[in-house]
């Protein structure tokens, strides 16, 4: 049974992808998309010692063909992006290529298609029923749409991945998506597709970068109530996030019935990022990583690939909310309470100057949350972008807004 707080689900066969080839999406030295981020969970999930369970498989990532980035992009936009890459001096900023939020440099076609190529790659590894779950915490570039780049996101994997699955016969694709931000390229690209079912819980967009995401938007002509958008307010805490994960992701997942889920985990909802307004913890967003674990095990026979994201503090934020959620994945999550290894936090001071790298794993906060039974609060702000979404999706997979 579906536990929301607790793990109890048995480890399955495993594939973390991960090279040091994805390090070089790099935009530029002070851009907030730092690839120190993912050598800091790379180092961090391996001196815990997540690669080396017995049921974890490395895999290695590869620069995608232009076909399998055709999947959800547009040619001439591939296009764009080599010609780009070529001569970064040169931008094509009507496609979001050299702008402020995407500079361009010289290696970013062949950065882009790995990261994308690892989310196929996982993709490929549940088709062929080598891994059960799978993991690219390179990946989640949700921003980007068929024909541009947008918010950092240079070609959609999340997307990519979706699409290969359908493409392999896959008949139902459940995303879910928690980063900060509103997962417009990925609901934009299935937006009348009614294979696949997009959930983002997200900071609205009143207060937000990219400005969407509301609960109106419920999927194209041929796909009503496919898009599913969870728009809260900012300031929202541990406890109204994990609520509204709870009152809405469960109930149209279990309508959907997917056959495989497809997950985006920017960790930039938390406290200390200085990209968002949202108030998160480490420990919630493992919380949520190992209720998606649950819904995997109990709607779609545990088929489960994960992304990364958004994530901007990345020292103390972003290392271990990816490192849980690699753990996770992997059937065997690392307590809050676990010290970070003495070989990390001096790697950390070392090669990056970081003076105070986190010495636990969880930050210790209080996780409870109000559940469904308690009501609907008309005073309380979350509550209200809660039944929002309530309304405007339910009825249309044969819902009561007000009941689960």
């Amino acid at each position: 049974m579906y536990s929301p707080t607790g793990f109890g689900y048995p480890a399955v066969p495993t594939s973390i992808v991960y090279s040091d080839s994805l390090l070089r999406y790099k935009f530029a030295a002070k851009h907030p998309m730092n690839p120190m981020r993912l050598d800091l969970t790379a180092r961090l999930a391996y001196d815990l010692g997540v690669f080396d369970l017995p049921n974890v498989t490395r895999a290695r990532p590869y620069a995608a063909s232009h076909a399998e980035l055709e999947l959800v992009h547009d040619p001439e936009y591939i296009d764009a992006v080599q010609r780009v890459s070529a001569s970064p001096t040169v931008p094509d900023e009507a496609r979001g290529l050299g702008t402020m939020d995407n500079p361009a440099f010289a290696d970013m076609h062949v950065a882009a298609s790995t990261i994308y190529g690892g989310s196929i790659h996982a993709a490929e590894l549940v088709l062929e029923e080598k891994a059960l779950h799978a993991v690219n915490f390179a990946g989640g570039m949700h921003h980007a749409s068929r024909q541009a780049a947008s918010g950092f996101c240079i070609y959609n994997d999340a997307a990519g991945a979706i699409a290969r699955l359908l493409a392999g016969g896959v008949k139902r694709v459940l995303y879910i998506d928690v980063d900060a931000h509103h997962g417009d390229g990925t609901q934009n690209i299935f937006y009348d597709d009614p294979r696949v079912l997009t959930v983002s819980l997200h900071e609205s967009g009143v207060s937000l970068f990219p400005g969407t995401g509301f609960p109106y938007e419920t999927g194209g002509p041929n796909a009503p109530g496919t898009a599913v958008n969870i728009a809260l307010p900012a300031g929202t805490k541990d406890a109204g996030w994990l609520r509204a994960f709870h009152a809405v992701v469960p109930q149209v997942a279990a309508a959907f019935e997917p056959e495989v889920i497809v997950s985006q985990h920017g960790c930039d909802a938390h406290t200390d990022d200085p990209l968002s307004n949202l108030l998160v913890s480490v420990d919630s967003q493992r919380m949520v990583a190992i209720s998606i674990a649950g819904l995997a095990h109990d709607l779609c026979e545990n088929r489960w690939i994960a992304t990364g994201g958004g994530g901007y503090d990345v020292i103390h934020t972003t290392p271990r909310v990816w490192t849980h959620l690699c753990s996770v994945v992997a059937g065997s999550p690392i307590s809050l309470t676990q010290e970070t290894p003495l070989s990390w936090r001096e790697y950390v001071t070392e090669k990056y100057g970081a003076v105070d790298p986190p010495e636990l794993m969880g930050e210790g906060v209080d996780r409870w949350w109000r559940s469904g039974l308690v009501g609907y609060d008309p005073n309380d702000s979350v509550d209200r972008a809660i039944m929002a979404t309530r309304k405007e999706v339910l009825p249309l997979h044969g819902l009561d807004p007000w009941f689960d």
